[in-house]
């Protein structure tokens, strides 16, 4: 309950404050490539549920229709002011609108992509109880994840390796979740 009212609280204080850097952002994304200013994901949620995650695009128009849904090391089409938002996470920023909504929290598990969440093992399908985050302890370690996805395996790399490594951080989260754990992992 103390964890809603803060992420309601800080999404909304978060979205009116940083509302200038948004519409700065927005247009920057429109004015240097086509295509529309957010990028709307398929994502899994709390209880299994489906929800659109919003992000800035940071990749070129209809990029998830041209090529894989994780994004490798040197990926084509990650656009030039993509690569600056990737890299300072401000593409991330749209998901105050996830939090706010309650599809997502400021701390749990990153949200995954559905055609990941089907390879989940029943072990794994418990991250499922708690509410999606922007960040984690899993996406903390696994910042740099992109640089670990290379060569022609990547995709047996992550569900393999990157895959179970960040769920098992994500479920000893899960074991022991608390506002006070939280506070620690944002700052």
């Amino acid at each position: 309950m103390f964890k809603r009212a803060f992420d309601v609280l800080v999404s909304a204080v978060a979205l009116i404050v940083l509302s200038p850097l948004l519409i700065l952002l927005a247009g920057a994304v429109r004015l240097t490539s086509q295509g529309t200013a957010l990028y709307r994901a398929r994502r899994v949620g709390r209880n299994g549920q489906s929800f659109e995650l919003f992000k800035f695009r940071s990749m070129v128009a209809d990029a998830d229709k041209h090529g894989p849904g994780i994004t490798t090391r040197a990926d084509a089409r990650i656009t030039p002011l993509g690569r600056v938002l990737r890299r300072s996470k401000l593409d991330e920023l749209p998901q105050l609108l996830n939090v706010l909504r309650g599809e997502m929290s400021f701390v749990g598990p990153r949200p995954e992509d559905p055609r990941y969440v089907a390879l989940y093992t029943p072990e794994q399908r418990r991250i499922l109880s708690v509410r999606p985050g922007i960040t984690s302890l899993a996406s903390l370690e696994y910042r740099h994840e992109e640089e670990l996805l290379v060569g022609d395996q990547w995709e047996q790399q992550y569900i393999h390796t990157i895959m179970p490594a960040k769920l098992a951080i994500d479920l000893r989260y899960a074991d022991h979740a608390s506002l006070l754990q939280d506070l620690s992992i944002i700052t």
